[in-house]
């Protein structure tokens, strides 16, 4: 073993990184508290600002991720989707089998240049986790409590609210709203044959609501839907653990851009549009 492959195996220097990401990240995170002064004068101004604190925060954990562990993601894509990448709104679905999934695509925003105004539709709980949640809070990201009688409205008006945003935007969405474990996959499986709908082998059955409202809220400033699926290879399961060792990982992503305008309007066929995308996946 090297000196530096000794050294990314030591506590303390694991401690040091931590110390550096929650100190640094408390420092941005009061001066998002600060620049809240800026919203009632010039809204877009106060976004552009808060995505440059949100990259700098974010590109802390790709580092970890490219450098630190040296894990290679590599791109699998058609010229034409690849030479849109960075220029336009869209909505990214994304498979959520493994802990890091969403380092992978925090690495893929990170290369064309919309890692600090990347959004995601996350679970309510996280707006009070210190650093990341409070970050989230000042970039507008969307919180949702998973009870689509509850977050109908608080959906949709944050989804509006992005109708204008000034900077490329990245909208993450878990279609399957947990990671992929095999009990979980059994269960949604034998909802999957109670609905009469395929069976699905690597995927759980998407959830619909969080889609469909997505695409016609953000009709018209979203440009396309960029489908994502990942794999790592060596059937290695990755962690957030395995990264700050040191670990080297070598991961699959696969994106297909599908013209929003293609996608129905009727909610009911888009959901359907949805079904048949991951059965597909």
């Amino acid at each position: 073993m090297g000196f530096i492959a000794f050294l990314k195996t030591q506590f303390i220097v694991h401690l040091l990184i931590g110390f550096v990401f929650v100190v640094s990240g408390l420092i941005i995170n009061f001066i998002q508290l600060c620049t809240l002064v800026l919203w009632p004068i010039n809204k877009q101004f106060y976004r552009r600002v808060n995505c440059r604190l949100a990259y700098s925060l974010w590109s802390q954990l790709v580092m970890l991720l490219e450098w630190w562990s040296g894990t290679e993601c590599t791109l699998f894509s058609d010229e034409a989707t690849v030479n849109t990448f960075g220029k336009e709104h869209v909505i990214i679905i994304l498979n959520h089998n493994f802990e890091i999934d969403f380092l992978c695509g925090w690495t893929m925003t990170e290369r064309f240049g919309v890692l600090g105004s990347s959004k995601v539709l996350a679970k309510r709980e996280l707006l009070y986790v210190p650093l990341i949640g409070w970050t989230w809070y000042f970039l507008e990201i969307v919180f949702c409590k998973r009870k689509w009688e509850e977050d109908r409205d608080t959906v949709i008006e944050g989804l509006k609210r992005l109708s204008d945003y000034p900077e490329y935007m990245w909208f993450l969405l878990y279609c399957e709203g947990t990671r992929f474990t095999e009990t979980k996959h059994r269960i949604s499986m034998e909802v999957a044959e109670s609905k009469g709908l395929p069976k699905l082998k690597y995927h759980l059955l998407p959830r619909t609501k969080g889609f469909t409202t997505a695409v016609q809220c953000l009709r018209g400033t979203v440009s396309a839907v960029y489908d994502v699926t990942l794999n790592f290879r060596g059937n290695k399961n990755p962690s957030l653990l395995g990264i700050l060792y040191g670990k080297k990982y070598e991961a699959d992503m696969c994106v297909r851009r599908f013209p929003l305008e293609d996608i129905p309007q009727d909610e009911k066929e888009a959901a359907n549009w949805l079904h048949k995308l991951y059965q597909e996946k």
